[in-house]
């Protein structure tokens, strides 16, 4: 049976279109308005990525260091980054939500645990950003008997050898940082050069859903479209943060952001 990210992309190919895949952080700024967030730009997006907060970053610019830092200051646990995606799913069973954030987190939890406490609250996918090829390939296959897809990342830097290997153990998704930076950084190379190297790690299997993330933005993304999904992130973060210092709503803004973005790749 195929998962549902799979079958997002499926339905995606299907509308010859793009996936957007949105990022937002559990509990920014509040469990509740986490919660209604991502009930709101999941009429938008394809599939959703939420990130556990954390204190330690390694790959997060200061957006989403900004989004963490406002969750962990409200007292958010990994217990309700479960409890939120659990709620989130009640109401929305069939939407992909994909699990981000790094390796320490859940090596304090267990991996069995971690795992046990993803599949009860409904998680489709992981992506763990410091536990790279091949040290991943053990946790990797936990994930896959738990029907869980773990997201393997690939870089600029990949070498072609190295690419084929990751690519051949993946699961239904992989994710290609667009260019060497933390997130929310300014694309530094062309769109056109980001979708010359995308095409290229393509070639080796084409069956397989690639994405492509890091400086995506409403002023990017309608140039990488071509791309089997898109990841938005930074640019969310930031909205939340802004929409926060004018005493605006974070709910309602996001939700006419994501909408915008949707419109610019259809």
């Amino acid at each position: 049976m195929k998962s549902r990210i799979a079958l997002a992309f499926d339905n995606c190919r299907k509308e010859k279109r793009t996936a957007l895949i949105t990022y937002t952080v559990a509990g920014d700024n509040t469990k509740n308005n986490s919660l209604k967030i991502l009930n709101k730009i999941s009429k938008h997006a394809d599939i959703l990525e939420v990130g556990f907060p954390h204190n330690t970053p390694i790959a997060d610019g200061g957006q989403i260091q900004g989004s963490s830092h406002r969750a962990l200051k409200n007292g958010v646990k990994l217990k309700d980054v479960f409890q939120i995606i659990k709620k989130f799913k009640k109401n929305n069973p069939t939407k992909p939500i994909i699990l981000m954030g790094y390796y320490n987190l859940i090596y304090q939890n267990g991996e069995e645990n971690f795992l046990k406490s993803c599949k009860s609250s409904g998680v489709d996918g992981l992506i763990v950003v410091d536990l790279s090829y091949p040290e991943n390939k053990n946790f990797a296959n936990k994930c896959k008997r738990k029907s869980i897809s773990f997201i393997q990342l690939l870089s600029p830097t990949t070498s072609k050898d190295r690419m084929k290997k990751i690519i051949r153990d993946s699961h239904d998704m992989i994710y290609y940082i667009s260019m060497l930076s933390t997130t929310g950084g300014k694309l530094k190379i062309s769109p056109k050069k980001i979708l010359k190297n995308y095409f290229m790690i393509k070639r080796i299997n084409p069956k397989k859903n690639l994405v492509i993330g890091f400086g995506i933005t409403d002023k990017t993304i309608s140039s990488l479209k071509s791309a089997n999904g898109l990841v938005v992130g930074s640019m969310l973060c930031k909205t939340i943060t802004n929409s926060l210092k004018m005493g605006q709503n974070p709910v309602t803004k996001l939700d006419k952001v994501v909408y915008n973005l949707k419109k610019k790749i259809l």
